[in-house]
């Protein structure tokens, strides 16, 4: 077998270093995303939950502000989503065997799932005008998105303010309610700081 020639292991020499520098590269990207999602979350009042909802989405936020802010209010979305659909199966179905709930428990989760529906509707249309963002009318479009984050979080708090008084008996259902409202009225208080973040002044 003849021997290779010089130019063709100086060739493969530099095609490793190429390679090596490559996978060093896509190493380093992930921990440069997830650096920034760490940086960007210590501004919201729940960071440990932030940066635990929004690791995963590192590669497609990479360094963005806006990707973040977008991510934030979709897992915001989906949480909500499922909110409205366990307290809409609470109102369906009794808490305990032979239980049942009275008139002012029906009227409060009635009007929780209505506030619930409410924020859906408003964090899916802070989604889509975050995704039109453009420099015509950012100032515009961002304030948009805060006044529709904002609503949201206030129909959240909402729904809880309709257990409030309703005496012992309603403990469990509050509870559980309860469990759910907390999570996602979290999350959107997140999403509603790295929203923030895009007004002028903090881009």
């Amino acid at each position: 077998l003849k021997s290779e020639t010089l130019p063709t292991m100086e060739a493969r020499s530099l095609l490793l270093a190429l390679l090596l520098v490559l996978v060093a590269s896509s190493s380093a990207y992930p921990t440069s995303s997830i650096a920034f999602i760490k940086s960007s979350c210590s501004a919201t009042r729940f960071p440990d939950l932030c940066e635990k909802t929004l690791s995963s989405y590192a590669s497609d936020v990479q360094q963005n502000p806006r990707y973040l802010a977008q991510a934030a209010l979709s897992t915001s979305l989906t949480r909500a989503r499922s909110a409205a659909d366990f307290v809409t199966k609470l109102s369906l179905h009794p808490i305990a065997p032979g239980a049942s709930l009275s008139h002012r428990e029906k009227g409060a989760i009635k009007d929780c799932i209505s506030t619930l529906t409410d924020s859906v509707y408003q964090l899916g249309q802070s989604i889509d005008e975050v995704k039109h963002l453009s420099r015509s009318e950012y100032l515009f479009h961002v304030s948009n998105v805060q006044t529709w984050v904002s609503a949201a979080l206030t129909d959240q708090n909402t729904c809880m303010d309709g257990f409030s008084g309703l005496g012992l008996r309603v403990s469990r259902v509050r509870a559980l309610v309860r469990r759910e409202i907390v999570g996602v009225a979290q999350m959107t208080s997140n999403a509603l700081a790295l929203v923030n973040k895009l007004a002028p002044g903090h881009v």
